[in-house]
This record gives structure tokens, sequence and C-alpha cells, in this order.
């Protein structure tokens, strides 16, 4: 496995990154020698507090990406809260791949051998739909409604480029817009 790091308003000790290697290189076992890993270590910018530290580790696969964030006010504590989340979504990918690779195959008639019930908990299913028409508004007319539904985001026609946007809260609090292209 190959570690990439990134630093912003950070600078990485070499214990620290001698720590966060000897503990990613547990995740070997899942993966080729050629699998990336991208190790971001950020301090501040986290709500206007600087004395948080924020890791994220991100692999790309071939069509999906695993990424686990963590914020504290402690660098050596998020490689430890952030690894679980991570091998987390490692094993939930490899179990997807396992019951597609079974299915392609044909007929499976084995029985699982335990359910854990906090993964039967976690499968998610769409549970609620709705549909409402698009009315064409400005950016600051999209603000101003998301502020008064007070949701995390807000769906509408772009007045000024039309096209459907997407405006959203970010974690510090600012706005971020995504835009779709044809």
């Amino acid at each position: 496995m190959t570690i990439e790091y990134l630093c912003k308003n950070y600078d990485a000790s070499d214990k620290l990154k001698s720590v966060i290697d000897k503990k990613v290189q547990k995740l070997d076992k899942f993966f080729d020698d050629d699998t990336r890993i991208k190790i971001a270590l950020k301090k501040g910018n986290t709500r206007s507090s600087d004395d948080l530290y924020t890791l994220e580790l991100t692999i790309r696969l071939d069509s999906t990406v695993l990424r686990a964030e963590v914020t504290s006010d402690n660098m050596y504590n998020n490689i430890d809260l952030a690894l679980p989340k991570l091998e987390k979504q490692i094993i939930r990918h490899h179990k997807k791949l396992e019951s597609k690779s079974k299915k392609f195959r044909g007929k499976d008639l084995s029985v699982p051998e335990e359910v854990d019930e906090e993964e039967v908990a976690e499968e998610k299913s769409v549970v609620r739909s709705k549909c409402y028409t698009l009315i064409p508004m400005s950016i600051d007319d999209a603000i101003e409604e998301l502020e008064l539904v007070g949701h995390n985001f807000y769906v509408f026609l772009n007045k000024s480029t039309n096209s459907i946007n997407v405006l959203y809260v970010r974690n510090d609090g600012n706005y971020g817009l995504i835009e779709t292209v044809v």
C-alpha cells in the first residue's frame, strides 16, 4: 500500500507519520500492493476554531471511493477514530463485491454463518419521496429559501444558467453550490 500525505496549515512530525504508517499498514490485508491511500492532515478551518485537527483517509478503487474523516483536538486520537470507520467501509465494500459475484455465478444456496444486527440496521432504503415544480430563481433567493425551510440543502432552477442547482450548507457554516452540466 502506498501512502500519500497532504498537509494544510499543519506540519506533520516524523513520529506522527510513522505512527500513521504503522496503523494504516494493517489495511494491507484488504488490498493489493499498488493501492494508494491519501492522508490529509489539517489544522483549524472548522467553525472558527484553530485548536481542532482534521484527519482524512481516502482510498480510490476502480469505481468506489472509501473515505473517513475525523476532527478532534488531537491528531493522534484522530487516527484511532478514523481507521475503524474506514475498515468498516472496506469490509462492507468487500461483502458487496462478494454478493455481486455470487449472483453472477448463479445459484447460491448457502446460508450466512452469522447475521450482524448492526449491518442489517445499516442497510438503507428510500423511505420518502417528494415531487415539486422547480421555480427559476437567483442564488440569493435560493439561500433565503434554504434558510426558510431549515434543511441542509435546497434544489432549484438557476435563473441565470437555466440549469438545476443544489445549494447546501457546508460543515464550516458557509454555502456550497452544485451546478449541473448537460
